[in-house]
């Protein structure tokens, strides 16, 4: 069964393999206005002729509403290359387990707030005075990770600039959910989350 991963990184491939197709032909005009409307018009196309997973129609949907839109502001060559860079990295992550730890020990090395030893079953305030911070409940932190891999869901409580996030996340080969401010326990903080093998259900964050 295909999943979400290999879908979105199926298309992404697919759509720069038909960039670079169009970009080898004679005569062609080479903006990124004209680059932006031919990739429109191939998402248009592959989304009507169902050439790809419907796991990913509606990001598909989204972008040909963008590109449509937007022009060569809706940065669609951009999108595919991002996600064509971070699943690749992350769909080949063996030990996620293992990279979480780097990636909390980046984010003290920092001096962000990382907090693992408190249990978050219902809304809490952390008064971090505006410092970047990350909560994981001690029961998810101490019983979702085995052998340096991640088996259950983790939920990531964060309070940062969001980029910043994910470029630390992208380094260590991890995807992360959107960020959910309505999901989230803790105050002022939107929780992200690591599943298994990295495999996300939808589109994760990317980096810009």
């Amino acid at each position: 069964m295909t999943s979400y991963n290999q879908a979105i990184f199926e298309f992404a491939q697919a759509g720069l393999a038909a960039l670079e197709e169009r970009a080898s032909k004679a005569n062609i005009i080479k903006t990124p206005a004209a680059e932006s409307h031919f990739l429109c018009s191939w998402m248009a196309t592959a989304l009507k002729e169902r050439r790809f997973s419907k796991l990913i129609a509606k990001d598909l949907t989204q972008w040909i509403r963008d590109g449509r839109s937007l022009g060569a502001g809706a940065q669609l060559t951009s999108l595919l290359t991002r996600i064509d860079n971070q699943y690749r990295a992350a769909m080949s992550n063996q030990q996620l387990g293992l990279s979480l730890e780097r990636f909390l020990s980046e984010l003290k090395a920092k001096d962000w707030i990382v907090i693992l030893d408190a249990e978050v079953s219902t809304k809490l305030k952390l008064d971090s005075h505006g410092e970047y911070s990350l909560v994981i409940s001690i029961k998810q932190y101490e019983g979702h990770i085995k052998d340096n891999n991640v088996v259950k869901p983790i939920t990531l409580y964060v309070r940062a600039n969001e980029q910043e996030l994910a470029q630390v996340a992208a380094k260590h080969e991890i995807l992360l959910s959107q960020g959910n401010k309505k999901a989230s326990l803790i105050k002022h903080h939107k929780a992200y989350q690591i599943f298994p093998n990295n495999e996300q259900p939808a589109l994760a964050l990317l980096l810009d």
